[in-house]
């Protein structure tokens, strides 16, 4: 029970997949200016990230891996994560339309997000069973949520702050994501 609590302990804080691995940087960035969205940003991620892993494992370790298909596994979980955002993105389209269009082009990224396929990559190369899968994927996607959603509201107070010109826009954003990253530093020692 230990190893499992600190599996998603780690992939959510020690291994941030934004602030220590520096991947899914994109969306991190560009959705990251309303803590509504940015929520609304990692719940979708944390729905992907966490079915993407258990989908990845079952697929590896009862297809692929029995049939010596190793070296397919990039594609299909490129495939499994494909199809999950667009059921994520249907389901926001007729759920809940100001949220569709707020997260606007960054919701079909999660596709191309290097973060869900890395998560995927790294259960398999960890030799995770399923429900280690499962529990990192969902730390990982907690990671980018709580990420996502610290940057939001730091970017909400920097537009109430006066900021030399040299460093508005995006060079402020990147310097607080340096320094999140150096905070988040912190939890390696856990």
């Amino acid at each position: 029970m230990t190893s499992l609590i600190m599996i998603v302990v780690s992939s959510a804080l020690v291994s941030n997949v934004v602030l220590n691995q520096f991947l899914g940087i994109c969306s991190f960035l560009g959705v990251s200016k309303q803590i509504k969205t940015s929520a609304s940003l990692g719940a979708a991620v944390i729905f992907v990230i966490t079915i993407a892993s258990a989908v990845a494992s079952l697929l590896y370790d009862y297809v692929l891996a029995p049939l010596d298909l190793d070296y397919l596994k990039t594609i299909v979980f490129i495939l499994v994560i494909a199809a999950l955002v667009q059921l994520v993105e249907m389901f926001l389209k007729k759920t809940s339309r100001a949220i569709y269009e707020a997260l606007g082009i960054y919701l079909p990224l999660i596709t191309t997000n290097c973060a869900v396929l890395g998560v995927a990559l790294t259960n398999v190369q960890n030799g995770y069973n399923l429900l280690e899968s499962v529990l990192s994927g969902f730390g990982t996607a907690i990671g980018y949520t709580i990420a996502i959603v610290l940057l939001a509201g730091i970017r909400g107070r920097l537009d109430e702050e006066a900021i030399p010109a040299p460093f508005r826009g995006a060079p402020i954003v990147l310097l607080c994501a340096a320094l999140m990253s150096i905070a988040f530093m912190g939890f390696s020692g856990l």
